[in-house]
């Protein structure tokens, strides 16, 4: 979709603006378009609209198959967070606990070693929400020793 794109206005019995910035909408005019027109070609339609002559069958198979909701966006990226599970994530702060000066990279290193593929930006994130970064952390551990 184009991101610069004016809002489009249909009129007949009534006047409507559809904006870009509602995608279902956008789509659908864009649907309509296609349907409506005789002489006009997918491709200048779709590019008026800011996609591709492939997307726009993509989007005719969508609503096609589940109609106005299979117009809507949907987030992109993986629905799970698959290289920090549970049991990764426990294994990072067992690692942690157990040694409180080892740095991400030392404990990355030590996941690889056990078989878990992961980065160090994982275990910093890990590490990160969990609370257990170096600063306050090692410090309140010392000074909890020296109170036994």
């Amino acid at each position: 979709m184009k991101k610069d794109a004016l809002p489009k206005l249909f009129e007949g019995a009534i006047s409507l603006h559809v904006s870009p910035k509602d995608p279902a909408a956008w789509k659908l005019m864009m649907l309509f378009e296609a349907a409506n027109s005789k002489d006009s070609k997918i491709q200048e339609i779709a590019n008026n609209y800011g996609y591709t002559r492939e997307h726009f069958y993509v989007i005719k198979r969508a609503y096609e198959e589940q109609g106005s909701r299979g117009l809507e966006d949907h987030p992109q990226g993986p629905k799970t967070n698959y290289r920090r599970t549970k049991e990764v994530q426990k294994q990072i702060i067992r690692h942690r606990f157990l040694d409180p000066e080892a740095d991400c990279d030392v404990i990355a290193q030590k996941m690889r070693q056990s078989g878990k593929n992961i980065s160090q930006r994982s275990v910093e994130r890990t590490i990160n929400e969990y609370g257990l970064q170096k600063k306050g952390y090692i410090k309140q551990l010392r000074q909890n020793q020296q109170l036994k």
